[in-house]
């Protein structure tokens, strides 16, 4: 499994990517071993609260920014020749900094901590969870909980928003 970072500028001396990679790899191989094989791809951006705002807007049309958004790989119609260069890519996870530095100062936790979470989340998402109903939420959090205890971080858990 190939870890695409693109981590902004301001941020690049704050976030360690290998303990994300990690989470990540954990992730997969714990919740996706039925696809395990066909994913080959994984993008995480680390950015600013501007652009997660822009994103969060565009996207689900909340002007504000948030703490983490996951988009999923989908084949495209209008570009049907980019299908087989993307195959394997399952999505990117993009993750606004200032919100989870803001989140693990308020939760008593690193930064670094928090955007492990948040790549959790993430990556949860990608694989088919969500937080729509609170069934699904309770599901998608105590996924996340396995997955923090695995990695030796149950102490970090997530906001509730």
């Amino acid at each position: 499994m190939e870890i695409f970072f693109q981590i902004d500028e301001p941020f690049q001396t704050l976030v360690e990517p290998e303990p994300l990679e990690k989470a990540v790899q954990w992730t997969l191989h714990s919740f996706d071993k039925s696809s395990a094989s066909s994913v080959n791809s994984v993008t995480i951006v680390i950015t600013d609260n501007d652009t997660m705002q822009q994103l969060n807007a565009q996207y689900r049309g909340i002007d504000a920014p948030t703490d983490v958004l996951s988009f999923e790989n989908t084949p495209d119609p209008d570009f049907p020749e980019l299908d087989e260069i993307e195959a394997g890519h399952l999505g990117d996870i993009i993750i606004a900094y200032p919100v989870a530095e803001a989140q693990a100062m308020a939760a008593g936790h690193t930064p670094q901590n928090e955007v492990i979470l948040l790549a959790v989340h993430g990556l949860l998402h990608l694989l088919g969870f969500d937080h729509d109903t609170s069934e699904n939420k309770e599901k998608m959090w105590q996924s996340q909980r396995q997955i923090m205890v695995e990695l030796g971080l149950g102490h970090i858990q997530p906001t509730e928003s």
